[in-house]
């Protein structure tokens, strides 16, 4: 069956059929009418956050499949809420189909899109679908809510504050360069750039014990993310190159090439979360959340000292918050 034989209205009855026995608690009214009606439970507020995906931009299609794409779209966004502390709960899906897709296309991508909001407790309760002339475009917004004394921000950091990130850095954006070089690579670090997770249950036991005092997660790069962080706290940061988590594959590539490292700094789409900890509540980091290492990578500074970067042989030198920025090329 091809999308023109179903027409749109066809393809949004089709979408509400596959997420009606997936909505949850907090949905009066989901897909079918002009807005959604959902609740938020007591004493929490409402988290949102949007992004935009574009064919050949973010994504190509050859390089993954669509089931793994639906997947991304929804991590991506829900990794928002999790650098907040909050909780997923409600997705909005905008398509902007072109004529080359199919249904076949179109079914493994919803599938892999609401199979992924269901393991992060989120549904989908609206969205748009229109017909492209160009690229696939995917707009997706994402819904969380947190206790309204756990909100975290990227302005709490102050001097002397640890710095910590979850994970390992840079996998994902090896990844990227070996899709775009042709080169083979273990299905281990492929996933880490087509299937990424969102840390929300890391970010809510941060939240609930009150533990960060800013932070973010690393979708552009540590480099540029913690710059974030640094300007709305004002303040800098000393960083150690000796400490920074990386997996064994990145390892490898980097004995290697040696230039790598900069992937670990600038290259984004980790999407782990990168937070600051007040030096009385370091302790807490032991026993929070065993599942997901989480790494001291540095330490906040005053605000003159800018970002300075510490190489393994103990050179010092100043850092740029770089990373991805779509106006830059």
């Amino acid at each position: 069956m091809k999308l023109a034989d179903l027409g749109e209205f066809g393809f949004i009855e089709r979408i509400q059929r596959a997420v009606a026995k997936l909505e949850g608690s907090g949905v009066r009214l989901g897909i079918g009418d002009d807005c959604a009606v959902l609740e938020l439970p007591a004493g929490q507020v409402l988290l949102t956050s949007t992004d935009l995906l574009i064919e050949e931009i973010h994504f190509r299609s050859d390089w993954s499949d669509w089931r793994a794409l639906g997947g991304k779209c929804v991590a991506v966004n829900v990794s928002d809420v999790a650098a907040m502390g909050g909780s997923p709960r409600h997705l909005y899906l905008g398509l902007a189909i072109p004529a080359t897709m199919t249904m076949d296309d179109l079914d493994a991508f919803l599938a892999g899109f609401l199979e992924t909001a269901a393991d992060y407790g989120a549904v989908l309760v609206g969205g748009d679908t229109c017909r492209s002339p160009g690229p696939l475009m995917i707009s997706v917004t994402v819904e969380g809510a947190v206790p309204a004394d756990q909100v975290v921000t990227r302005s709490g950091a102050r001097p002397g504050d640890a710095i910590y990130v979850s994970g390992t850095l840079g996998d994902s954006a090896l990844a990227l360069q070996r899709l775009q070089s042709n080169r083979p690579m273990a299905e281990e670090l492929a996933d880490c750039h087509h299937r990424p997770k969102a840390r929300v249950a890391l970010g809510r036991a941060l939240a609930e014990a009150q533990i960060p005092s800013a932070m973010i997660d690393v979708s552009d790069g540590v480099l540029a993310d913690l710059g974030h962080i640094l300007d709305a706290s004002a303040v800098g940061a000393r960083l150690e190159q000796a400490l920074w988590p990386l997996s064994s594959e990145f390892r490898q590539a980097l004995a290697e090439e040696s230039a790598l490292f900069e992937l670990a700094l600038s290259g984004g789409e980790d999407y782990e979360l990168l937070f600051t900890v007040p030096s009385d509540k370091e302790h807490l980091l032991a026993d929070l959340f065993a599942d997901v290492p989480v790494t001291r990578i540095g330490t906040v500074t005053e605000a003159e000292q800018g970002l300075l970067l510490v190489d393994e042989a103990g050179e010092m030198r100043s850092a740029r918050a770089k990373g991805f920025n779509h106006f830059q090329g």
